[in-house]
């Protein structure tokens, strides 16, 4: 269990108060550049996609200005997918397996579907490679009306014009899980946090009320092409949850206000790549993500037709 006692923010026993959260973000640090890492790979694909300036934070007197790639030639009687990264910034793999996607895969896809690809919605998550935003508030439990979190409300006014068949979201489980973000919530919200085994391996996250488990196999079978499925732990689990069938746990989206339940795609998933595994290294990662993404569609494609 992870309490808030070893902590170096907050009072044991207590919510972190404004001050509190002030102390906390006066430790963060930039440490990548969101304008040359996404933005410049965003401007690049300029011919293939229209670009979308769908909204801009301002944190610190620091602007993020948030970008989505829309297919050009959008046709309302194709089906619509939704793909979106980085709304937990520290996690690279989500980020650049979307551009990765944008600027190999996506337009042979664009024949047949509407393509809406929005890479980094917490761009200073992105730079100070942090799983909150700067008022420590998670975005990717923050997808609901009145949302606490500018990030995840940008999203939600971009999209609600929009009727999606799939919405893939791209994620990473880390070690910093463990290690960093579990034990600053259980300062912050002094409450104890059971630290789970990570996976080694890719997984995904389905919805509870909507699982899709052909769905969910294609995008499993997709990866595993590419890198390890994760296995489960001792107790035929994953981060605490039992599996459905291989590599695949499932949620209650809505109700926990995750990035995947922001349409009412009929088809949802959340990947979960592990990048610390020694199995694989950055460009796997991203791969696994592209492949994800590609087993889906390819999926959508197959029951359309």
């Amino acid at each position: 269990m992870q309490d808030n006692n070893d902590f170096p923010v907050g009072t044991p026993g207590k919510k972190w108060s404004s001050d509190d959260k002030a102390q906390w973000l006066a430790l963060q640090s930039v440490k990548r550049s969101y304008t040359a890492d996404v933005v410049g790979q965003i401007e690049a694909l300029a011919a293939q996609f229209e670009i979308l300036n769908y909204g801009e934070l301002t944190y610190d007197n620091t602007e993020y200005p948030l970008y989505a790639l829309k297919s050009k030639h959008w046709d309302s009687t194709k089906p619509a997918v939704l793909i979106t990264g980085g709304v937990h910034g520290y996690e690279t793999s989500g980020v650049q397996g979307a551009l990765r996607f944008a600027s190999t895969k996506a337009q042979a896809y664009s024949r047949d579907l509407n393509l809406l690809i929005a890479p980094c919605i917490s761009p200073w998550g992105y730079e100070t490679i942090n799983r909150w935003n700067p008022n420590a508030v998670d975005p990717n439990r923050s997808f609901y009306s009145g949302s606490p979190a500018q990030e995840s409300a940008a999203l939600m006014a971009l999209v609600k014009e929009f009727e999606f068949v799939v919405h893939i979201d791209l994620h990473e489980t880390t070690d910093s899980d463990n290690a960093e973000f579990r034990p600053a919530l259980a300062a912050r919200d002094a409450i104890e946090q059971k630290n789970w085994e990570i996976p080694d391996g890719f997984y995904a996250v389905g919805d509870s009320e909507n699982p899709c488990h052909d769905f969910q196999a294609a995008v499993i079978a997709a990866v595993r092409q590419v890198t390890h499925i994760a296995p489960t732990d001792q107790q035929g689990m994953i981060i605490g949850v039992p599996i459905t069938q291989q590599g695949v746990i499932n949620y209650p989206l809505h109700k926990l206000g995750l990035c995947a339940s922001v349409t009412n795609a009929k088809y949802t998933t959340t990947t979960e790549v592990y990048p610390d595994s020694p199995k694989v290294d950055s460009e796997n990662c991203i791969l696994a993500q592209v492949a994800a993404i590609s087993g889906g569609l390819d999926y959508l494609l197959s029951v359309t037709k």
